[in-house]
């Protein structure tokens, strides 16, 4: 598998990844099947990765995502792969990012990932996106959600969903107001962050959004800002795949040795950091003697 990937990675490249989140509730499947029929009315290949919660419990997702896109399954030039958290946190799954690269490489032009639903810091899609859109709607408990810690940063495009309801006004102006006190005193940018109501009802709003998308993409791949973001890209694709290559290579030896130290931290007979440092100790020493062994044999 691992092979397989690696060459499908160094064939990718071409595709411009746009990342939907936003707040359970604001919208987002909806809106992306309506982007996704906006651009295959401009006879462009979209992919679409969708992002559902695991049951903490048995690992399991209802994939609702897809259900909710069913209008799109006739048409052969859109491909949705709906995906399991499976205890990833940040709003993306672990996989998520291989399966854009075989999208990619398929030839779908424009791969939209849309995040599981965002808390206050699952933001992990701003690094590995090229434009990333953040939906907040109104009437949804806060008076705007994406003043929440990170949130209001991340966004390349912001969408207010449900702009045909009576109290979408209060939330337009919030989030202007908040972008305009956040770039107070800053220089010219080459981009400066839009703000658009979208009503996936009526229509409005879509094309407009379409439309920013499109600029953003000119941005993301054929500025400097643009070359900045790619290389943050590749720094946090680093360190996710590393991190995710830790775990599966220590789950295991880790499962197998925490049975007698939980037993002693559940008697009180030392501490968790104590504990912790003597089971990723002992795990180390498996893993190189597991090593050793390979290369003997």
């Amino acid at each position: 598998m691992r092979p397989a990937l690696a060459r499908i990675y160094r064939l990718a490249g071409r595709a411009h990844i746009v990342g939907i989140t936003g707040v359970p509730g604001s919208g987002k499947s909806t809106l992306v099947g309506k982007l996704a029929q906006k651009l295959r009315a401009r006879s462009m290949r979209v992919g679409i990765v969708a992002i559902d919660p695991s049951s903490p419990y048995s690992g399991g997702a209802i994939l609702g995502d897809r259900v909710r896109m069913s209008e799109l399954a006739t048409d052969s030039g859109i491909y949705i792969r709906s995906m399991a958290t499976r205890g990833a946190t940040g709003g993306i799954a672990r996989a998520a990012l291989d399966a854009v690269d075989i999208l990619d490489v398929a030839g779908f032009e424009t791969v939209i990932i849309e995040t599981v639903g965002v808390g206050q810091d699952e933001v992990e899609i701003a690094r590995a996106s090229h434009t990333t859109v953040v939906i907040s709607a109104p009437g949804l408990g806060d008076q705007i959600q994406a003043i929440k810690a990170g949130i209001l940063e991340i966004a390349d495009i912001h969408v207010v969903s449900k702009c045909d309801r009576s109290d979408a006004n209060r939330t337009l102006t919030d989030l202007k107001q908040m972008l305009t006190l956040g770039t107070a005193g800053t220089a010219a940018k080459e981009w400066i962050t839009p703000v658009i109501a979208t009503s996936s009802v009526s229509g409005q709003g879509i094309d407009e959004l379409l439309d920013a998308v499109g600029r953003h993409r000119h941005v993301a791949l054929a500025t400097e800002l643009g070359a900045q973001r790619a290389l943050a890209i590749a720094e946090f694709r680093l360190q996710k795949t590393a991190e995710n290559l830790l775990l599966g290579r220590y789950a295991k030896i880790v499962v197998e040795n925490s049975k007698p130290l939980a037993l002693r931290l559940m008697r009180r007979e030392g501490d968790p950091y104590t504990l912790a440092d003597e089971l990723l100790n002992s795990s180390l020493q498996t893993e190189h003697e597991h090593d050793a062994r390979s290369k003997i044999a």
